[in-house]
């Protein structure tokens, strides 16, 4: 049974690597957004998986071919884990703009489309600027950057994770495979 050796267990050893280092990139992000329940939970099935293949390529050290595969896993599922990451759009942003153009018609076209927004007034380089700061769900920051892109096509902005905010107004987070931009919300007709 050649075709064990060289197809079946190396496809084996490399598809369990891609899904065990995918679920640990999704654990450490869920880590870092203070998801407690789901990180373990992934923790226990990264661990698990992790187990399973690397007993398959010890009882093969003579074969530098299950060390290749192996490898290849690794490095292919770092790439899934973070695409993944990508999709599923967890946390919340907080997004400033700076611009020296008059904001109040879009200032006015993100409070009609939810966004909470707040204008202050700044001096920059060249004159008077416009700050506008707001925080949202990372699944609606494409919608946020072309909103801007019609409205200042040469708009500063800069971006940063949020790990905790209080107060304000946030629009209502739902469960997680419902903000995710891997399982979007079919449209109500």
């Amino acid at each position: 049974m050649w075709y064990y050796s060289w197809i079946i267990l190396p496809v084996m050893i490399f598809t369990a690597r891609v899904a065990d280092v995918s679920l640990g990139t999704l654990r450490i992000v869920f880590i870092s957004k203070g998801r407690r329940l789901l990180a373990p939970l992934i923790g226990f099935i990264e661990i698990f998986i992790w187990i399973m293949v690397i007993q398959q390529v010890m009882q093969n050290m003579d074969n530098i071919y299950y060390a290749l595969i192996y490898a290849a896993g690794f490095s292919c599922g770092t790439y899934v884990g973070v695409r993944m990451e990508e999709m599923l759009a967890l946390g919340r942003v907080s997004v400033r703009i700076i611009t020296p153009r008059d904001c109040t018609a879009f200032i006015e076209d993100l409070r009609a489309h939810g966004y909470g927004v707040t204008l202050l007034p700044g001096q920059g380089a060249t004159g008077p600027m416009h700050i506008i700061y707001t925080m949202i769900d990372r699944k609606r920051f494409d919608d946020l950057v072309a909103r801007l892109k019609k409205f200042d096509t040469k708009a500063f902005y800069s971006i940063e994770d949020v790990r905790v905010a209080r107060e304000g107004f946030f629009t209502k987070r739902s469960n997680l495979l419902r903000t995710s931009r891997m399982f979007p919300r079919s449209k109500k007709k």
